[in-house]
């Protein structure tokens, strides 16, 4: 069948080469992971899906106005590396990084491909200040298409980044992603989370920085992780070896709720290989600093109540810009 064989065909990631010249090391690394919330243009001409044209933006100056929010929230927030997900396609982003022309602060590169979740018509992608060397999909091998712990991921990419040279070389593995919604689909999240750490693995194994991110649409809350979850799939609680499990970051908010999105629950995640934590006292690398929940830059009055069916009905000056609030976690490199 055609559609097991593009199953198990691995696509090119570009991510085994290694830049001649990479990017001077920056002091840190700012991460920053957001679900913008239909960030779908007002155009459906290359909309197919009915779901799409219909939570499309109504007009030019909803789009306009979406396209701001967005705008106003990465000038404030700067990140090295920005995930995005729900968005349409690569034009958006062209858009959204229109927006910096001729800034060099801003100065942003387009990481997309596109997925195949076709009933949404949603997609993810990577913005990148510096670092960036190589970006791609990966499908599922013969393997681990038989594993039947596994399951597609239909909305993710994978990013490489590099900084410095010689002995303070850092580099960093990025995948940024969107599980299946829904409570009812636990056991399909917990399959597609079996998966991404399929993939990471050997690099992880080795030492080498690794990061998750994205909206993950879990019902796990960062204290209460099951090695059966979704989430504890991800981080390795599934396995008994503890040294390469990651370290899911939204543990050392203070705040008790630490949720990310405006019905009250932790969707969001931001996973970091030990690698990333730990301080190599030998040498420079990046590790981590800090994580925050930047409510503060998306509701606009006061927090909204609900968005399904009558976000575009909500008087613009009071509509939020998304359901979910930005993760951000900064590294150090020292």
């Amino acid at each position: 069948m055609i559609r097991r064989a593009i199953s198990f065909a691995v696509v090119g990631l570009a991510l085994l080469g290694s830049a001649a010249f990479a990017d001077p090391p920056p002091e840190q690394v700012v991460i920053c992971s957001w679900n913008t919330e239909w960030m779908f243009d007002n155009y459906d001409g290359d909309n197919f899906s009915d779901l799409a044209k219909k939570m499309k933006a109504p007009s030019r100056e909803d789009w306009d106005w979406k396209l701001a929010g967005v705008e106003k929230v990465v000038r404030e927030i700067k990140p090295t590396i920005l995930g995005l997900q729900e968005i349409e396609n690569q034009r958006v982003l062209f858009y959204l990084n229109q927006r910096f022309k001729d800034e060099a602060a801003y100065k942003y590169r387009i990481a997309f491909i596109e997925g195949t979740d076709y009933f949404t018509e949603q997609d993810v992608g990577l913005m990148a200040l510096s670092g960036l060397i190589g970006f791609g999909r990966r499908e599922m091998s013969k393997e681990e298409f038989e594993d039947k712990r596994n399951m597609a991921l239909t909305k993710h990419i994978f990013g490489t980044f590099e900084w410095g040279t010689g002995a303070d070389k850092e580099r960093v593995t990025v995948c940024n992603m969107h599980l299946r919604a829904r409570g009812d689909a636990t056991n399909l999240r917990v399959r597609q989370a079996h998966l991404a750490r399929v993939w990471v693995n050997e690099l992880i194994k080795k030492g080498e920085n690794v990061i998750l991110m994205g909206d993950m649409n879990t019902d796990e809350f960062a204290t209460e992780t099951k090695p059966d979850g979704d989430i504890g799939t991800m981080i390795g609680l599934d396995t008994p070896e503890k040294d390469d499990d990651l370290f899911d970051t939204l543990v050392e908010l203070k705040d008790p709720k630490r949720h990310t999105h405006l019905n009250g629950q932790q969707y969001d995640r931001i996973l970091l290989s030990r690698s990333l934590v730990e301080d190599d006292p030998n040498r420079k690398d990046l590790s981590f600093k800090s994580v925050a929940i930047r409510r503060d830059l998306v509701i606009r009055k006061e927090q909204d109540k609900d968005h399904m069916d009558i976000f575009w009905s909500i008087p613009a000056e009071e509509r939020d810009t998304s359901d979910h609030y930005p993760l951000v976690v900064t590294l150090d490199y020292k």
